[in-house]
């Protein structure tokens, strides 16, 4: 999988918490192996994010499309999660969380150690092929491989192996990004398994795998935005998805 030269002109912002600073990535989140006209498109990863608690309301308010969050079987706590948006401000994809909140630690890998037990659904707006800002190339459309990119990346961000220094986890982080970027471009390689989970009730095929550190799973709904989905200590067996009615309640609990 080629990657042309990336466009400074068009970003990713992620908003965080006030206790952390922004990270702007450099490049507007797109989605892997889709083909589109006219330039050849550009490759571009989605801009992961490093979750915090407070996450500000007004980027899921102005989103263009609808919110996907676990549907009311799950009884636990939710809470606002992060924001994508473009160089616009246009927003691209958020995520909503569940259960605990996940943080890096590094006891987390322990068989002894205390294990978070959290779901993060990730909605990825569609988007079609489309020129970069600068007019100078082409942006590839989002996809479920968009929704699976942001979604094991997230998983990656809230991990850390059992006995691994600082140094190592650096590496190994490095590493597993590029594993999480090369399985998102081959959903329909032998990494993945097909399960079937309820999307506002109808039965909906998702992508799936999983791993020590947790699952990730990934597809497309009716409505047409894409989702994907991570956790750990929860099983992504019994889950269902369904649209937010009111994500400014997400804000009150969180």
């Amino acid at each position: 999988m080629e990657t042309t030269d990336k466009s400074q002109s068009e970003s990713a912002t992620v908003l965080e918490g006030p206790d952390e600073e922004a990270t702007a990535p450099g490049e507007e989140a797109t989605a892997p192996d889709e083909e589109g006209g006219g330039a050849a498109p550009e490759e571009e990863r989605p801009a992961p994010v490093r979750p915090r608690r407070r996450v500000p309301l007004d980027g899921f308010l102005a989103a263009p499309f609808p919110w996907y969050a676990l549907d009311e079987a799950y009884t636990g706590p939710r809470r606002l999660h992060h924001i994508g948006q473009d160089a616009d401000g246009t927003v691209q994809h958020g995520s909503l969380g569940h259960g605990d909140e996940p943080v890096v630690r590094a006891d987390l890998g322990d068989a002894d150690g205390p294990r978070e037990r959290f779901a993060v659904v990730v909605t990825v707006g569609d988007s079609p092929v489309r020129r970069t800002a600068d007019g100078t190339g082409v942006l590839e459309a989002t996809s479920e491989a968009s929704a699976a990119w942001l979604a094991g990346q997230g998983l990656l961000a809230v991990t850390w192996p059992a006995q691994m220094d600082h140094t190592l986890r650096d590496d190994w982080l490095e590493q597993q990004t590029e594993t999480a970027w090369a399985l998102a471009d081959d959903l329909q390689g032998p990494a993945w398994s097909t399960l079937m989970l309820p999307v506002d009730g109808v039965s909906t095929p998702f992508h799936y795998r999983e791993s020590e550190f947790g699952w990730v799973l990934a597809g497309s709904t009716p409505g047409g935005v894409h989702l994907g989905a991570y956790g750990r200590g929860l099983s992504a067996y019994g889950l269902g998805f369904a649209v937010v009615k009111d994500v400014a309640a997400y804000a009150d609990q969180g």
